[in-house]
């Protein structure tokens, strides 16, 4: 390895330390509530539990124009 030296880490250690708490946590699901959805098929989380009900019915309204789409249309 080139570059795996004492300083080298040492730098690298710096540089991470630079980085926002917030950036570090994009991805992370701490502080999130998690919504099952499709029976426990389908898990999302969100950060207000007061909008659990409004993504509920966003997710039904996008999975039911996606799925009717693809449907096959009566003769």
């Amino acid at each position: 390895m080139k570059k795996d030296t004492l300083e080298y880490r040492m730098m690298q250690e710096q540089q991470r330390s630079k980085i926002s708490e917030l950036r570090l946590l994009s991805g992370s699901i701490i502080g999130k509530y998690p919504i099952t959805l499709d029976g426990g098929k389908t898990t999302i989380f969100i950060s207000d539990k007061n909008k659990e009900s409004e993504t509920r019915e966003r997710y039904e309204m996008r999975q039911y124009s996606r799925f009717n789409l693809y449907s096959k249309k009566p003769k």
